[in-house]
């Protein structure tokens, strides 16, 4: 059956209906539909374990994140189909998120106290260095053209393991890219729950630094604003830390996509680019110590 069809034969319709690709997807192909006055989002992906993501997983954690007020209303859920209201308004780039970074660090602090209470059911994990050790052994059980350089990065991760423990864990979103962000003029949201988990916070502060370039004095910034306090020395360590794990789980990630999505993205070249994020980053942490 093709995705418009299975879009077209959803449940949740009331009446005829006007369905338009929405780009962007980079875990699953999505439509925007206008029913009865009002339009919507729908996300077509069945579970993609390689990367850890379960769609039971993403369902619950959407359902709580509208609860939560920080996310739009779930209008339907079933196997590899989310349904979500649509925002009207812009998708950040990474300069906005820069320009905007209180209002986004608000809203992500919002996330981690309230979306946690609204949660019902199982949820997963999210442990970044985890992730690292098993998208290393897929890519290696792959020879991968990569395989070369997973020693070495193996190597640096442990060591930012060591470095990055000692803060309380919260139900993380985990993906903090620009375009997770919707403007609608008023307000902020946050969408796409995809790889959401209970973690370290410092994940989602050195995502949101790491993938939208912020300079050292924005970080600091950030994270007094986060933590209600100007950072000590070793909490400015454990986000240096965690910020590399980050960029290196978005270079396995990438790495790993080469070979298994199916979906029409430049994935060699968002490998290369996180790499050399990654290969900065690193080198700045190892200067510091």
């Amino acid at each position: 059956m093709e995705d418009v069809d299975v879009v077209r034969a959803l449940p949740c319709w009331r009446g005829r209906i006007e369905i338009a690709p929405l780009g962007g997807g980079m875990t699953n192909r999505n439509f925007v539909v206008a029913n009865a006055g009002a339009r919507y989002v729908v996300r077509l992906g069945g579970d993609i374990p390689v990367h850890g993501v379960m769609r039971f997983n993403e369902h619950a954690a959407s359902r709580a994140a509208a609860a939560a007020g920080v996310s739009p209303a779930v209008r339907h859920a079933g196997p590899g189909v989310l349904v979500i209201d649509h925002i009207d308004g812009r998708t950040l780039a990474a300069d906005a998120v820069r320009r905007s970074w209180a209002r986004c660090v608000g809203l992500v602090g919002r996330a981690h106290r309230d979306v946690a209470r609204h949660l019902r059911g199982p949820v997963l994990a999210f442990d970044v260095f985890h992730i690292i050790r098993d998208y290393a052994a897929t890519l290696a059980d792959a020879a991968s053209p990569h395989g070369a350089r997973l020693p070495a990065l193996l190597e640096a991760a442990a060591l930012l393991e060591t470095a990055a423990g000692g803060e309380r864990s919260v139900f993380g979103h985990n993906d903090l890219l620009a375009g997770n962000f919707i403007d609608d003029g008023a307000r902020l949201w946050l969408i796409d729950w995809d790889y959401a988990g209970f973690g370290t916070p410092l994940f989602d502060l050195g995502g949101l630094a790491a993938n939208n370039g912020f300079t050292g004095e924005e970080e600091v910034a950030m994270l007094t604003s986060y933590f209600a306090g100007i950072p000590d020395k070793p909490r400015l360590r454990r986000f240096a830390a965690v910020k590399c794990a980050a960029l290196l789980r978005e270079t396995l990630w990438s790495m790993v996509s080469e070979a298994h999505s199916a979906i029409d993205f430049d994935y060699a070249a968002y490998t290369a680019e996180n790499l050399a994020r990654f290969d900065s980053a690193w080198a700045q942490f190892k200067e510091r110590q």
